[in-house]
């Protein structure tokens, strides 16, 4: 008889979170024992002179500071390489990542890189990559997040862009999870309306796809605790920050697009993409995600307003928009949270007869009211994109590894179908 688990685990790092938090960041990074830290950013971020206030109060606390301001928006193999060249030519006891998710994958990128033997690849989850476990210590790594999406500061993973493949893949071991993450709503202020949209969705279907996760005692037991899965499905822990998550997005997220100086909305979705990042980093993302890392990696010509001008679709687009049909897939598996999560996205109870339309119908709803692309279509693919973007999709076994009920490549193609439309 087939056994199954009985244990799950949960962590989170520290947490400083305030208006004004980011001023005591010397402090922070000293009670690590640094004393010159490498501070990752993008040019964005350092565009508005956010990264030279941060040198500055490292600086001021007697931490010398040196920062790489190239970090790649939706950072890729090539640009993570860069990065980590830039790091052996330093000799640094500590890593401050500032920005939104793609620092902060390249920061904890970077802290494997050079502190272990091997290349990226070694590191990818399998069957990507060959899914290594570092064996030696990393540098402490404090993340600054200065958008309200990936949850990255809380998390155990970091997602790259391997262009060869035209594949996007994860990283995932309990040592790439910062050892504090400070949080400082005011750091969001200048985010675009279509960036902050767009981050916001990304973090809903974080707490989303946490709570409608394969339960964590559903899965086959792990044969020891090195092989026990960083995403080890919902649990009881992981729900109660995801329903909050959801909550505060249906809250929040509306008024942080329209009005990007209310600090309250500002506020709240910060506290929901850290309340979704301990969520998901912990019980793990399946469907939507599964799908977005092809989606993004196979984008021809899209190109995404308040973005660089490049070929890319944005992660939380490209999350949004397979998530209509990905959550009608799951309904079956767990009704009565799907339900809940309708009802706590929307703010009132949600019609029970609406059954399996109930979470989509309330996602519609959101995209359209924010401006997100609810479809693969809005991106260029089309009907002869399906298999390769199916396949793609079948790859990402650390998100298909939580779907609620089995998955297969025909029914990908399904959801791939209904998203062409949006819907």
């Amino acid at each position: 008889m087939l056994r199954t688990e009985t244990v799950f685990t949960w962590a989170a790092p520290p947490i400083k979170f305030g208006v004004g938090a980011i001023a005591e960041l010397g402090w922070d990074v000293a009670q690590y024992g640094v004393r010159r830290a490498l501070l990752l950013t993008d040019p964005g971020v350092a565009a508005t002179g956010l990264a030279d206030e941060v040198a500055a109060i490292l600086r001021a606390a007697g931490i010398g500071c040196d920062v790489f301001d190239e970090v790649a928006v939706e950072p890729t193999d090539d640009s993570i390489d860069k990065a980590a060249a830039f790091a052996r030519g330093g000799t640094w006891d500590g890593l401050v990542a500032l920005g939104g998710g793609s620092a902060i994958d390249t920061a904890k990128a970077v802290n494997l890189l050079v502190t272990q033997d091997g290349t990226l690849m070694d590191f990818v989850a399998p069957p990507i990559g060959r899914g290594r476990v570092p064996d030696r210590p990393l540098l402490p790594l404090i993340a600054v997040p200065t958008t309200a999406g990936t949850g990255s500061e809380a998390t155990t993973i970091c997602v790259v862009d391997l262009l060869s493949m035209r594949l996007k893949a994860g990283i995932s071991t309990a040592r790439l999870r910062p050892v504090m993450a400070v949080v400082d709503p005011a750091t969001t202020l200048s985010l675009p309306s279509e960036v902050t949209a767009a981050c916001g969705i990304d973090v809903l279907s974080h707490a989303l796809e946490s709570y409608t996760a394969k339960s964590f005692d559903a899965r086959p037991a792990f044969e020891s605790p090195a092989k026990r899965a960083a995403f080890c499905g919902s649990n009881p822990i992981s729900d109660r920050w995801c329903e909050e998550a959801i909550r505060l997005v249906g809250e929040h997220l509306r008024s942080a697009v329209v009005n990007g100086t209310d600090l309250a909305a500002r506020g709240g979705m910060m506290l929901a993409s850290t309340y979704a990042g301990i969520g998901f980093g912990n019980a793990g993302t399946h469907l939507p995600h599964a799908n977005a890392y092809p989606v993004a990696g196979q984008v021809r010509s899209y190109r995404a307003a308040g973005y660089p001008e490049m070929p890319m679709v944005p992660h939380g687009q490209a999350v949004a928009s397979t998530a209509m049909a990905s959550f009608r897939f799951t309904f079956p598996a767990c009704r009565e949270r799907h339900l809940r999560a309708a009802s706590l996205l929307q703010g009132r109870p949600v019609d029970v007869e609406m059954g399996s339309e109930a979470l989509p119908s309330a996602l519609g709803e959101l995209f359209a009211d924010i401006g997100v692309p609810a479809g693969i279509g809005t991106f260029g693919f089309g009907n002869d994109d399906i298999p390769a973007l199916a396949a793609g999709t079948m790859k990402q076994q650390r998100q298909l590894s939580v779907v609620p009920r089995p998955v297969d490549e025909s029914a990908v193609r399904s959801i791939f179908e209904q998203s062409l439309r949006g819907r």
